[in-house]
């Protein structure tokens, strides 16, 4: 971590030196496994491995997948079949593509509410928590984009709602709309243009990752207690740090192995359990499916966007005010991108001094509340809008405003009105704590 005293690479070797001189990847290789990392971190830091499997595995599994789909709206369907069943091991390769993206939101929600927890967002690390938020966003779109590919009824109908929703926007929505469908409606150019950019924005999250990580290495981990490593010398530093090799990766490769276990059971016994029947059932422009949903991990914020409807007062306050520009259904959108939005303002939006939500109070029950919340928006995003004997949509609406509520006046009033309690004065300090003054890594 830049401005933390450790030792860097030095080459030993001739061969070392040359190397070095003209192309430093072993040096950063070395600085990397070697980075001085906060001593005190818990099991919560563990995702970052999870995610770059989850990556890795995508990537992998979705070329292999390629060489054999055939992205044309009279054989996609076909091919799908054809990969499940006549290419070897490729119902094994789709269930591990299908069940890796369900892995991957799980993981990533995981980090991105540890994240808000532990107060990752605030200074120095706005930046990389910024570049967290553009590849959550992508990840939403390249899923989004893939769950059309296979062709079936969800999968058309969901583009088909989706792509919709953007034509609701004034001025701008159609032109962008029928340059994303290629036609005035879902049809064999936006199979091609969604399976090329499906294709291709892996590689872009991967590029940013890398940007990611090369940003939290600059402005340094954060950790439970929210304090900062001591930068005055190295002996302080070391006080409050252990190397990433071997303790981390030994301990993140551990819990990827348990998580793995748990991953390859549902591939191996329950591959379908988070997919939707209709999606084995061809795409069929002339019958809509019953009720419409997209995958699990988009659910809460598909809840946001049916929430608003024309009878809810802000939405008619808004339609008065902007002369009509802004109806229920645009209104819509605008609160599911907002939902994505407050998220990435979560740096701006917290007003108080402490970092970790440990030393917060009244902060931690406001975050569990968060959590239920979003658990709330999920499965209301799952249930059709006349459910619970037509209370479904009050259920969303309500969850909705939390949600913003949380990010837009909560947060912000938290700063000023909460008293927190004593932090640490060191990362050494709270690690003794539970630790004890004599515990050190085995070497």
């Amino acid at each position: 971590m830049a401005g933390i005293p450790h030792d860097h690479y030095e080459p030993k070797s001739n061969a070392a030196r040359w190397l070095y001189k003209r192309l430093p990847i072993v040096g950063l290789l070395y600085d990397t496994l070697m980075i001085p990392t906060p001593k005190n971190l818990n099991w919560m830091w563990i995702w970052g491995i999870v995610l770059t499997f989850c990556l890795v595995l995508q990537i992998v599994t979705g070329i292999v997948l390629a060489m054999h789909y055939t992205p044309h709206i009279d054989m996609a369907f076909a091919s799908v079949e054809h990969i499940m069943r006549d290419v070897n091991g490729g119902h094994m390769l789709r269930y591990l593509h299908a069940n890796g993206a369900s892995l991957f939101f799980f993981a990533v929600y995981l980090h991105i509410f540890r994240g808000l927890y532990y107060g990752s967002y605030k200074a120095p690390r706005e930046v990389t928590w910024i570049i967290g938020m553009i590849i959550y966003f992508l990840m939403i779109v390249t899923a989004f984009m893939g769950y059309v590919l296979p062709w079936g009824q969800m999968s058309f109908w969901g583009a088909t709602v989706i792509t919709g929703i953007i034509g609701a926007i004034p001025g701008i929505g159609e032109p962008i709309q029928t340059w994303l469908l290629g036609g005035p409606a879902v049809d064999n150019a936006t199979l091609n243009r969604f399976f090329s950019l499906h294709y291709l924005l892996p590689f872009v999250i991967a590029a940013l990752v890398a940007v990611h990580i090369w940003a939290f290495h600059t402005s340094g981990n954060n950790n439970p207690t929210g304090v900062e490593v001591r930068r005055g010398s190295k002996e302080e530093a070391e006080r409050d740090t252990i190397p990433f090799w071997p303790y981390y990766v030994i301990k993140d490769l551990f819990a990827l192995a348990l998580i793995l276990t748990v991953f390859f059971a549902v591939v191996g016994f329950m591959p379908n359990y988070l997919g939707h029947p209709d999606n084995y059932i061809e795409a069929n422009a002339l019958a809509t499916p019953a009720h419409i949903v997209p995958e699990w991990y988009l659910l809460p914020f598909y809840a946001i966007l049916r929430a608003f409807t024309s009878d809810v007062w802000i939405v008619i306050a808004a339609n008065k005010l902007s002369f009509g520009i802004i109806d229920a259904k645009f209104f819509g959108v605008l609160a599911m991108f907002g939902a994505i939005a407050v998220l990435a303002l979560t740096p701006w939006l917290d007003t108080s001094s402490v970092r970790s939500g440990r030393y917060r109070p009244m902060f931690k029950w406001w975050f569990a509340l968060l959590c239920i919340d979003f658990v709330v928006l999920m499965w209301a995003g799952s249930m059709a809008p006349d459910a619970l004997m037509g209370w479904m949509p009050a259920i969303s609406l309500i969850a909705t405003a939390y949600w913003f509520a949380y990010f837009l006046i909560i947060l912000p009033l938290l700063g000023v009105i909460e008293k927190p309690l004593t932090q640490p004065a060191t990362i050494e300090e709270d690690f003794n704590a539970h630790y004890g003054p004599n515990s050190h890594p085995a070497e």
